[in-house]
């Protein structure tokens, strides 16, 4: 099974700008991310995706395999597709270049997830931290008995009605696809949950499509804000 992993970076971002170089503990975002993602050995290729030519210039300098993808593309599983029209592959991964905590484990667990040919779109979540529970910048995933997803969510669920203290799970920026699922994906208009949280994989499962979800231990901590940078470089202090 080849797998391709590739990594979304824009340049531009509205919350915290030019968040993709941004130094976290004295390394860049992107470079942490990329060092992550390729030590995993079961990879066969990682490929940064931007449309950005400093972006691409920046992974020049450090020899990251790096192609500029359409300026136009609105996800990042976008230009994953984009990048699946170049290289051939028989999985591809989509790791978001804002998760300075990737580790080789999560990239051996989304691999796992997706080796089974019935499988076309995997991810992954952890057991969630108090401080992701209520927080909407956390994203919370419930799953059925067969490990798919049944829903993702900014909101908390489940809903604890009866103070019964269920098991909360954060979802992972983490995903895999078989080319076919890409091909869809790109081919159906934003769906109408989607746009509601503003999370594009429910347009897999509004169109009826089983994502299929692998627990890890390994938490991460995507970075939007201030508040992630500090949080994040708090961890790596600790680590």
């Amino acid at each position: 099974m080849k797998v391709v992993a590739v990594i979304p970076a824009r340049l531009a971002s509205t919350r915290l700008p030019r968040k993709m170089l941004r130094e976290i503990a004295g390394v860049p975002l992107l470079a942490r991310v990329y060092q992550g993602v390729r030590g995993c050995s079961s990879l066969d290729e990682v490929v940064v995706a931007t449309d950005s030519e400093e972006i691409l210039a920046f992974c020049k300098q450090r020899a990251f395999v790096a192609r500029m993808t359409s300026s136009s593309h609105r996800s990042g599983t976008e230009r994953v597709h984009e990048i699946s029209t170049l290289v051939p592959a028989d999985v591809y991964l989509n790791v978001q270049g804002d998760e300075p905590l990737t580790k080789p484990e999560h990239i051996d667990s989304l691999i796992e997830v997706m080796r089974p040919p019935q499988v076309t779109v995997g991810t992954l979540k952890t057991p969630a931290a108090a401080v992701d529970i209520n927080n909407p910048s956390a994203v919370k995933v419930v799953t059925d008995s067969f490990g798919r997803a049944l829903y993702f969510s900014r909101a908390t669920i489940p809903f604890d009605r009866d103070n019964v203290s269920p098991q909360y799970h954060k979802h992972l920026g983490f995903y895999g696809y078989r080319k076919d699922a890409l091909d869809q994906f790109v081919r159906w208009p934003e769906s109408s949950l989607e746009r509601s949280e503003r999370l594009e994989q429910l347009r897999f499962l509004e169109n009826g499509v089983p994502i299929y979800v692998a627990e890890t231990p390994f938490d991460t901590v995507g970075v939007d804000t201030e508040e992630d940078v500090r949080r994040v470089e708090e961890i790596l202090r600790g680590s």
